[in-house]
């Protein structure tokens, strides 16, 4: 830890203590976790709110944290039901249901050892995946009336899957860049228990309509899904979020 964590973070609080602060990290190997940890220390202020529902967690890594004694009293102490559990996210969003905001320090003053051990590794993806979709429901897709998916593939499809009966109505198409996908023109639920079965429309994402719940891995492609994206000059956190 740096010198001067504690002074800086605490700074940052002394004008509101309603926050949770992060600061920036290097990983200890250096070449461990490269695409976590330049997704942690490169998000900007909005996105530390807007890409809170993506596989990597937290937007503030919690080993980073520091806030004023108020915060914890008013979301509570961490759910402790046992191994698999993930206490972070879990207060995290909480801290944030109860209007709590987020800020960080744009300076490296965290040392984050890896060791294949960590806690981390045993939660199961389903446990994180369940507690992502719940949240996105509730904070995002509760006040959409329709979206779009962009992926029509594995993790799409699973999205769409998993979404409760009411938001899956919402879903006017998936959209892609894969020319067999969208060759197939439509997702056919076939799980689905209801006659005839549901179907989605798949296109290409250029001519697909917003909002987005995009389930593309962030910096996956060498840049073309970002180039993409960004084509559509769409506004993060409005028109589109991720769930990657």
């Amino acid at each position: 830890m740096a010198s001067s964590r504690v002074k800086k973070q605490y700074e940052v609080c002394l004008s509101h203590f309603n926050l949770i602060v992060g600061c920036c990290f290097h990983r200890e190997p250096s070449d461990s976790t490269p695409r976590y940890t330049k997704w942690a220390n490169s998000l900007t202020q909005g996105q530390l709110y807007s890409q809170i529902y993506t596989s990597f967690g937290p937007t503030l890594i919690m080993p980073t944290w520091f806030c004023h004694r108020s915060v914890y009293d008013k979301v509570g102490e961490f759910d402790e039901k046992g191994k698999g559990t993930p206490e972070d996210l879990l207060f995290f969003y909480q801290h944030l249901r109860l209007g709590g905001k987020l800020s960080r320090v744009d300076d490296d003053l965290l040392m984050y050892r890896y060791h294949p051990s960590a806690t981390t590794f045993s939660i199961s993806e389903d446990t994180i995946w369940q507690v992502r979709l719940s949240e996105l429901e509730e904070r995002v897709l509760k006040k959409w009336t329709t979206f779009t998916i962009w992926n029509a593939g594995k993790q799409g499809r699973k999205l769409y899957r998993s979404l409760t009966e009411q938001n899956r109505q919402k879903v006017q198409e998936f959209c892609d860049v894969d020319r067999k996908k969208i060759a197939k023109g439509v997702y056919i639920y076939e799980e689905n228990k209801d006659l005839p079965k549901p179907r989605v429309p798949i296109v290409h994402f250029s001519k697909a309509s917003p909002p987005f719940i995009i389930c593309v891995k962030i910096d996956m492609t060498g840049g073309v899904f970002e180039q993409n994206l960004s084509s559509l000059h769409l506004v993060e956190g409005i028109d589109y979020f991720h769930f990657s």
